[in-house]
């Protein structure tokens, strides 16, 4: 998978996918991502990318001019499955979108920032918009690398275990049971004896019970068939 990332405010996407899973992801060819500046597409001298809204109002917009340019650049070297926008008014980022996208090929993350882009931004080249959630972050940067970080760890290859991105939390509408590790007590404190049984059949049962007690608990809202 290629993704190639827009941004007014590049360097804030240097650090996620320098490390841990995402940059394995790219040193083994897996996912290739390429974060563009998007000062570098202007066409004024003060590489300005922002102006004021038509009609006032607080705050400034993005210009169309650089994103037409950068987009327009990319799609002339490759064809991409979906152009997308990181809005607060998008489609709210699910297991199921992530899951669904890590089987495209080449992708776009346009950041938004300030007050936004022009609408016809949206209108020309966005094909999907998509918020983390609701409140509003000071650029689309940070949900940019969400939404790419939830998407690469699905890609075959990118995890030791394959099998574990399928029982993270969401994958079957369920939040995750809990897990323990060594040592088996720690101050008073033991794991579940079922856990260290070796009966996997139960153990399994044991585990699908308490995602599902978590789930009533904590989230009732992402159980299938809720609104």
């Amino acid at each position: 998978m290629r993704i190639d990332i827009i941004s007014a405010v590049p360097s804030l996407l240097e650090s996620p996918f320098a490390d841990s899973i995402l940059q394995r992801a790219q040193t083994k060819g897996i996912v290739s991502v390429n974060i563009h500046d998007l000062r570098d597409y202007t066409t004024n001298k003060h590489r300005k990318i922002d102006d004021y809204a038509f009609g006032g109002g607080a705050g400034m917009v993005m210009t169309i001019q650089p994103i037409a340019a950068c987009i327009d650049k990319l799609k002339r070297e490759r064809e991409y499955d979906e152009v997308i926008y990181m809005t607060p008014d998008g489609e709210k980022l699910t297991q199921s979108v992530s899951n669904q996208m890590s089987s495209l090929k080449n992708i776009i993350i346009l950041c938004g920032h300030y007050k936004g882009v022009d609408q016809r931004v949206r209108d020309l080249f966005v094909t999907k918009e998509i918020t983390i959630g609701d409140y509003v972050l000071s650029g689309g940067e940070l949900a940019a690398a969400v939404l790419a970080d939830s998407i690469i760890r699905l890609i075959p290859g990118v995890l030791n275990d394959e099998t574990s991105a399928l029982t993270d939390s969401f994958q079957d509408d369920l939040l995750a049971p809990p897990v323990y590790t060594r040592p088996a007590e720690y101050e008073g404190h033991k794991v579940p004896d079922i856990l260290l049984s070796g009966d996997q059949n139960k153990i399994e049962a044991w585990r699908m019970d308490q995602a599902e007690k978590r789930t009533l608990e904590r989230r009732p809202d992402i159980i299938k068939g809720e609104e």
